[in-house]
């Protein structure tokens, strides 16, 4: 997991470099808010951030307002790291959109923790994006086959899209996920197989 340290003292985000480094975790340093929002824009982003509150240019609860605006489908993962410990300071923070806080001097058992429930909350929401493009695939499919069929008067075989004649079967098997299992209903028993064995 790739995360964002924005952090304008140098001393605190080498250090926060270090930790995460060792901690398995990729990392990428922004010393002020300008270049932490020019990062935050590009396609391939850290979804995982631990952003100071106070730098020049634009501060942390800016950034996180910025970037909620955007609505984009992949989140972004926000750590709030201030020396500000206030409920106001605190609610302000997530009410900009950060989705944590850990007060400076941080302890490191409690960051690495923080740290490990945002990769989760991202992985949930990974999962769950990929959940949701299955379903609206079902549904594309189940569009599919509500939809007018082709089907031959004769031998029932039915018209794909790509005006290719096909057994009923096969072409619900590739639309649907559906397999059929054949047996023989009581009128055709009697039509077809009555006879032959008498």
């Amino acid at each position: 997991m790739r995360v964002l340290i924005a952090d304008d003292d140098l001393t605190s985000s080498t250090l926060l470099a270090t930790i995460l480094t060792a901690w398995g975790y990729e990392t990428e340093t922004a010393h002020d808010g300008e270049e932490a929002w020019s990062i935050l824009q590009r396609s391939d982003a850290p979804q995982l951030v631990v952003l100071d509150w106070m730098m020049p240019g634009l501060d942390g609860p800016e950034i996180c307002r910025r970037e909620r605006a955007l609505h984009r489908t992949g989140q972004t993962y926000v750590i709030m790291l201030t020396s500000l410990e206030s409920k106001e300071d605190l609610v302000t923070a997530l009410e900009a959109g950060a989705n944590d806080y850990v007060v400076k001097p941080f302890d490191q058992a409690e960051l690495k923790a923080r740290l490990q429930v945002g990769v989760r909350v991202l992985q949930l929401q990974t999962e769950l994006e990929d959940r949701v493009r299955e379903l609206e695939t079902a549904l594309d499919n189940i569009k599919v086959l509500h939809g007018l069929l082709p089907i031959c008067s004769y031998c029932k075989k039915i018209r794909d899209d790509h005006n290719y004649w096909q057994q009923v079967e096969a072409y619900v098997e590739s639309h649907a996920e559906v397999q059929f299992s054949h047996s023989i209903c009581p009128d055709c028993y009697a039509k077809e197989l009555t006879p032959q064995l008498e």
